[in-house]
């Protein structure tokens, strides 16, 4: 059972920050200030779903100021949306290009690249956000290029960075389940189980941890530890499909 691989994008990806007004006296505000406005309103259209809107304010704000990092990282989340990945990839690249330091550009651009299986160009780019100092989330960005990798069939390289990952943020529940789940299909369901009972430890809960120690536990014939894996499953998240998936997980005959 291979766990559905999700990206951890930039925390505050797209939060565009201020208002504009026209200023005292009906003062015209200025090119910038007007793109960043349109900008704004295109990212929440976008985010509410009205891509043709929010086409029409961004390439607005595009015209208004055509050296805005800013508008070029939103039109490209805006031609990923629309399926046009030659103009995501032309957009993000002049993105980076205007703001090269951004790691949360980077890290979205990487996130793209890896949906469009050029997983070799996107490391570098996660290896420059996980070690840029001032970059808030590099454990989610370690996570992604653990992800881009297993996606790619490269199980064994994704490992280090899911160390990295966990090694700064033990109780990251995305990467503890990345982790567990490549233990398992990497054959070493102790490794798996050890990862679990850590996450455990620490007083984190998570339904996805409790079953990934149940098929560890079953891949050992560890009937005790899968049944008490499955008592917390059960007793903690009684409703959810991972305590539902159980009957079908709990054949630990030798």
């Amino acid at each position: 059972m291979r766990l559905r691989a999700f990206w951890l994008m930039a925390a505050g990806a797209f939060v565009l920050t201020g208002c504009v007004s026209t200023g005292e006296g009906g003062r015209e505000i200025s090119g910038k200030d007007a793109a960043r406005a349109n900008t704004q309103l295109g990212v929440a259209y976008m985010q509410q779903g009205n891509l043709a809107l929010a086409k029409e304010k961004l390439e607005r704000a595009e015209k208004q100021d055509p050296r805005s990092f800013e508008v070029h990282w939103a039109m490209a989340s805006l031609s990923e949306r629309l399926n046009q990945p030659a103009e995501a990839e032309r957009y993000y690249q002049t993105a980076l290009r205007l703001a090269p330091g951004n790691s949360e550009i980077a890290n979205t651009y990487a996130v793209f690249l890896c949906k469009s299986n050029s997983v070799d160009k996107a490391l570098p780019l996660f290896d420059g956000v996980i070690r840029d100092p001032l970059y808030r989330t590099p454990w989610a960005a370690a996570t992604n290029a653990a992800v881009c990798l297993r996606a790619d069939k490269r199980g064994a390289d994704a490992v280090p960075y899911l160390e990295r990952a966990l090694g700064i943020r033990p109780d990251f529940v995305a990467a503890v389940i990345e982790m567990a789940d490549l233990q398992i299909g990497l054959g070493k369901p102790d490794q798996a189980q050890v990862t679990v009972d850590r996450f455990l430890s620490i007083g984190r809960k998570s339904p996805d941890a409790l079953l990934l120690g149940v098929r560890a536990a079953v891949a050992q014939r560890n009937c005790s530890a899968a049944d008490n894996y499955a008592r917390l499953l059960r007793r903690d998240f009684p409703n959810t499909a991972q305590a539902r998936a159980l009957p079908q997980m709990m054949d630990c005959r030798p």
